[in-house]
């Protein structure tokens, strides 16, 4: 039984000694000195010797015990001092090193095709407005010359809320509810968010418009079309032109499409305009008189004329961008490439 001590206290400080980490201490630790470890269990076995042998042995045991613990407490600071070492040394930071270059954000192309557009028509005098994105269905259908049977609304996915709300399929309600609040003259810009239940490569059911309205004595054809050529070359470049195509919208007649020289190839026809020379780029109009009379103006005594553009639109043509969804998926890389391309800071 002597000889077992020994063989037990050689054994677990050999194993005290060779642990490389708290956790392997613990685990032998737990293998000597444990509820079920070997000097635990030899212990127990004092029973087996004479009565005369147990006092000694039980004090050769006990001895061993305390020699053990002593032992493991040590070598426990000692590796918890060697882990911390090593933490630290994972841990340090060279600071000579250079630092690392922080990405500068940049004005988002949607953006700043909005702001051109506002500083271009804030210096011919216009005045920058805004409206509810939830709007009513009076003011974004039936002011606007477009009653509930008219065939117009099927030009339109609209969402609604109910029968009487819904999300603004255009900024042309700003128009109304300005003309409700004031008298002629007027020269206004609606810049917003509008919602119509569509979406591809060309379309987005949340997408951004801008109209503008001019309501004032003896306003004619001949202003909506000067107005649109000063916009577009001062957008597109100085000699960009323009050409208008009768259409047809509810809240203007008459109505043209409007087309700007292809900026791809200055209007001698390549693919991106199908070899016209032209690209559409918005709608407009002389107000409708019956418009006019819906917010108590006299058509007889004052006349207007209202457009409206997509930004998305203008930025695709501007760009060069062929897929509307890259404007709203925020990947780093294209707005890079955009802002060297665009003269934005990326």
């Amino acid at each position: 039984m002597l000889n077992k001590v020994e063989e037990i206290r050689k054994s677990a400080l050999q194993a005290c000694g060779q642990a490389g980490s708290v956790r392997e201490l613990e685990e032998a630790r737990v293998r000597f000195l444990g509820k079920k470890g070997e000097l635990t269990l030899l212990l127990r076995s004092t029973g087996q010797l004479p009565a005369e042998e147990r006092p000694r042995f039980g004090k050769l045991v006990n001895q061993l015990r305390d020699e053990l613990e002593t032992a493991w407490e040590q070598r426990e600071q000692q590796l918890f001092l060697e882990e911390e070492e090593r933490r630290l040394a994972a841990e340090a930071l060279d600071v000579t090193l250079p630092g690392r270059p922080a990405v500068r954000g940049g004005v988002h192309p949607i953006t700043r095709i909005i702001e051109e557009t506002k500083a271009i028509f804030m210096n011919m005098s216009y005045e920058i407005v805004e409206g509810p994105e939830v709007e009513l269905d009076y003011y974004n259908f039936e002011a606007l010359n477009i009653p509930p049977d008219h065939p117009a609304r099927d030009m339109q996915d609209t969402f609604f809320f109910n029968e009487q709300l819904l999300l603004r399929s255009q900024t042309s309600p700003v128009q109304i509810r300005v003309m409700e609040n004031r008298q002629p003259p007027l020269r206004i810009l609606a810049p917003g968010k509008v919602y119509r239940a569509d979406s591809d490569i060309t379309h987005s059911p949340m997408f951004h418009q801008i109209e503008g309205l001019v309501v004032d004595r003896g306003i004619t054809f001949a202003d909506l079309k000067g107005t649109l050529q000063l916009f577009a070359r001062r957008m597109f470049g100085p000699d960009t032109k323009i050409r208008l195509r009768p259409s047809y919208f509810p809240f203007t007649e008459p109505s043209a499409e409007v087309d700007v020289s292809c900026i791809m190839c200055a209007g001698k026809g390549c693919r991106v305009c199908k070899d016209s020379g032209w690209l559409e780029i918005l709608g407009s109009g002389m107000v409708d008189p019956r418009v006019l009379q819906g917010v108590g103006y006299d058509p007889r005594e004052v006349s207007g004329f209202a457009f409206g553009m997509g930004v998305e639109r203008i930025a695709m043509l501007k760009y060069g961008v062929n897929d509307i969804r890259l404007f709203f998926e925020n990947d780093v890389r294209f707005l890079k490439q955009l802002g060297r391309q665009g003269g934005l800071v990326c």
